[in-house]
């Protein structure tokens, strides 16, 4: 699951829109057309409306990266009465999934906006492959996207930690460009990357310097809580508005800076949205929730018990906060190791299949290895309130984790890391 997609990408209780239409045109790059289903409400076909989509109306710069997405391929390892259902919707996802590569490649490019009032904007695109190399799932996921982000964006109080889109079109060739507003090069896996292969080189050169790593350390601590306290607040704003995101993890948060000196200039802000669920009461009813996007979140629910629209709902926020939970651990571990000591995935085994969420006990292994002395330092400030906060959200019973705006009030977040 976190921190890449681990989900089937379809589509999902989205028909609001139908996806980014090409119209006939030549060269690489068509115009285009959103187009908008009936009865929608004023303020969000505003939105809509506002979208840039015409081809002609973008330049395009340079590569930036690529990057996939890992797909459920089975559910052989569950049966009636396994652990996996008996006692937690999260535990042990994965001993009982076959995990696989996708077939969908997002291509990222930079660019901007060269014609109207906004032109000389500097801007983000995401390129969904089209059918012939993606199949049928990246246009669903490029259609997901849309709808979220439209829907999202039609709210007049939209906080600074959501990418914007600001248009997109289609090419001749199927593949769907979405533009966002850039919001920053760096995620926050790369911070994360950068943050470990500096304190590798510091300790390759010898000993060093205690107040010299003091001071590098609180920096990062600092660094790290204002990234958790951007992304709460996005996911808070979108729990609030009925849409989970289910793609949270460090890969899907990008900053506007990646120093930790310039951590009160910092704007932590969600991206990739290609799996989020619409959890709106009309989304939840009986039949509406059959949508293979969002199939094995409610495959889970139900398994857990969670069959009324309230319930479903419920367990959708909590499951997003577990995802919060493993990117809590990504953040509070990664960054302050030398590179290569821990990774995502290492991670979540660590916590879900050797400790079996027994956190306390993951911190007393964590005692015993000086490579994560730090780690444990951060998380031990105000009498463990960090190790407290991250048991709540990976609590194994989806029913007694917190929100995100419990999250967010949380003493941890608020002033108490040093």
């Amino acid at each position: 699951m976190n921190p890449v997609a681990v989900h089937r990408a379809s589509l999902d209780c989205v028909s609001r829109f139908s996806l980014i239409r090409r119209e006939s045109g030549g060269g690489g790059f068509s115009g285009a057309r959103i187009v908008k289903s009936r009865g929608r409400n004023r303020r969000l076909h505003a939105v809509t409306a506002s979208l840039i989509t015409s081809a002609d109306s973008f330049e395009v710069g340079r590569l930036i990266g690529s990057y996939g997405f890992m797909n459920v391929t089975s559910y052989s390892g569950l049966r009636s009465g396994d652990e996996f259902e008996s006692t937690s919707d999260d535990f042990g996802r994965l001993k009982s999934q076959d995990i696989g590569e996708g077939a969908v490649k997002i291509r990222l490019y930079e660019g901007r906006i060269s014609q109207g009032p906004f032109r000389g904007t500097p801007i983000t695109f995401k390129v969904y492959p089209g059918q012939r190399a993606g199949g049928i799932e990246a246009d669903m996921m490029a259609a997901n996207e849309l709808n979220a982000h439209s829907f999202l964006q039609s709210n007049k109080n939209l906080p600074a930690n959501l990418l914007i889109l600001v248009g997109g079109f289609e090419t001749q060739f199927g593949e769907q460009w979405l533009a966002f507003r850039d919001g920053g090069k760096d995620s926050a896996a790369d911070y994360a990357r950068i943050a470990s292969e500096k304190t590798s080189r510091a300790r390759s050169q010898g000993a060093w310097n205690p107040y010299e790593k003091e001071v590098t350390m609180k920096r990062r601590r600092n660094f790290v809580v204002a990234i958790l306290q951007g992304a709460m607040k996005g996911l808070a704003f979108m729990h609030a508005n009925d849409r989970l995101h289910q793609s949270l993890g460090p890969s899907s948060i990008v900053l506007n800076t990646p120093a930790e000196r310039e951590a009160m200039y910092l704007i932590p802000r969600l991206r990739d949205l290609a799996f989020s669920v619409d959890i709106r009461p009309s989304c939840l009813e009986e039949g509406a929730t059959s949508g293979a996007l969002s199939e094995q979140l409610w495959r889970r629910a139900t398994a857990s018990g969670a069959f009324t629209v309230f319930e479903k709902r419920a367990f959708g926020i909590a499951d997003d906060i577990y995802e919060a939970g493993l990117l809590f651990a990504y953040l509070a571990f990664v960054p302050f190791c030398e590179a290569g000591v821990m990774d995502s995935l290492s991670l979540q085994r660590l916590l879900e299949n050797t400790f079996r969420l027994d956190i306390e006990a993951v911190r007393e292994y964590c005692l015993a290895d000086e490579r994560l002395e730090e780690a444990v330092k951060f998380l031990d400030f105000g009498d463990r309130a960090g190790w407290e906060l991250l048991q709540a959200m990976l609590n194994a019973d989806h029913r007694k984790r917190p929100m995100a705006e419990a999250v967010l009030s949380h003493r941890f977040l608020n002033g108490i890391v040093k």
